[in-house]
């Protein structure tokens, strides 16, 4: 029954090759390539938590021990997986374990040297002119501002270089010292199981170096809390939401590093005559009713302040567009502007005299009589049809 069991085992695993990505007939070099490439994929130090990718991990060390063998490999190309069971080639597969310093071991300098970015382990090469984080700072701008474009001012709290030390974080007259820790590699390995991890060394939080004599103005920090005033440039046609790079505003790098950026996030503030629909402009005007049964002109302003007349037709409808064009918003990063659409609105009087309704009441019974009111009798010829009333 175990024996069987074994077995079924054995059909189930992957091949090795496959595993690796390359063919029978692989040469010891491309075997080791491909090996690399597999393993950087799924280490665990770039899939945490991942416990599919650990999995695949384990069984690339295990695959590559095997293969790089010479004997080992000869003995899998015959017998395949059956060769590792019960004790076959020994070498501690018996157990479903594989010899992780054997395999993984032989190139982890070089693996690790790729992943932070050059060949073999480096002084400092983690931490070492690390950039300085980026900053967001939201500004609330008018309209008429956002037309026009404007010059700001602006207060940013925010680490900068200490002035004392000028961001080395040292008093006067000495330097850092070279971590004992790591030995100035600003990385220490630490065994965990099977696994050999490096790691950003705690001592130096990855400088390679240490203060021993601190900066008094920063605490050896090589940075202090500053509030500044910056100046921000708006261009004409932003809307809310527009991003502003302000390059190397934003908090100091650590360990002589460059500093961040500071991006000034835009919001357009409402307006109470306009309101906005990209470079378009919409202005809701009310008329008399007198004006709109007979006709007028009315004076309407655009953004610039210049005033506009608009003709108002004889029977103007409420909610009838006109397109006044070339007099929206101006266009972002163009010398163009959109349209300005004003919205007639037909407006009831109120506190009539009683002449007036008199009046009113003489025009009602005159427009039943002359069918003044198309929409109003299409609408009641409408109901007629629907509810033979």
């Amino acid at each position: 029954m175990l024996r069987g069991l074994n077995e079924w085992a054995s059909l189930m695993k992957t091949d090795y090759y496959e595993l690796l990505g390359v063919s029978r007939s692989a040469s010891a070099d491309d075997l080791k390539k491909a090996y690399r490439k597999q393993a950087m994929k799924y280490h665990p130090d770039k899939n945490q938590g991942d416990k599919e990718a650990e999995q695949k991990f384990k069984e690339i060390n295990e695959a590559y021990d095997v293969l790089k063998d010479d004997q080992k490999r000869a003995a899998y190309d015959r017998y395949g997986h059956d060769a590792f069971e019960q004790g076959g080639m020994g070498g501690g597969f018996g157990a479903g374990g594989f010899d992780f310093a054997g395999g993984f071991g032989d190139i982890f300098e070089e693996m690790f040297g790729e992943i932070l970015g050059g060949g073999g382990r480096r002084r400092g090469s983690s931490q070492a002119g690390q950039r300085g984080a980026d900053l967001r700072h939201d500004l609330t701008i008018t309209l008429e501002e956002a037309f026009t474009g404007a010059e700001k001012t602006i207060k940013v709290v925010s680490m900068v270089a200490c002035e004392a030390c000028k961001g080395a974080g040292t008093a006067p007259g000495s330097s850092p010292v070279t971590c004992s820790s790591c030995d100035g590699y600003g990385r220490v390995r630490v065994q965990q199981g099977f696994f050999t991890i490096e790691r950003t060394c705690p001592t130096c939080q990855g400088a390679g170096k240490v203060i021993k004599d601190p900066c008094k103005s920063c605490q050896g920090a090589g940075r202090t809390r500053k509030e500044r005033t910056l100046a921000v440039s708006i261009p004409a046609g932003v809307e809310s939401g527009t991003r502003i790079r302000l390059s190397g505003e934003g908090e100091a790098g650590m360990h002589g590093g460059h500093a961040g950026d500071l991006y000034v996030i835009l919001s357009v503030s409402g307006h109470p005559l306009y309101k906005r629909d990209g470079a378009n402009l919409y202005c809701r005007v009310p008329i008399p009713m007198t004006m709109a049964a007979l006709g007028g002109k009315i004076s309407v302003p655009a953004i610039d302040g210049v005033k506009t007349d608009v003709d108002v037709k004889s029977g103007t409808q409420t909610g009838h567009q006109v397109r006044l064009r070339h007099l929206g918003m101006s266009v972002l990063r163009s010398g163009a502007r959109g349209d300005m659409y004003v919205e007639l609105i037909v407006e009831t009087p109120v506190h009539m005299s009683k002449r007036q309704k008199e009046l009113l009441e003489e025009f009602a019974i005159e427009s039943e009589k002359n069918r003044t009111n198309p929409e109003s009798e299409g609408f009641l010829d409408k109901v007629k049809d629907l509810f033979g009333v």
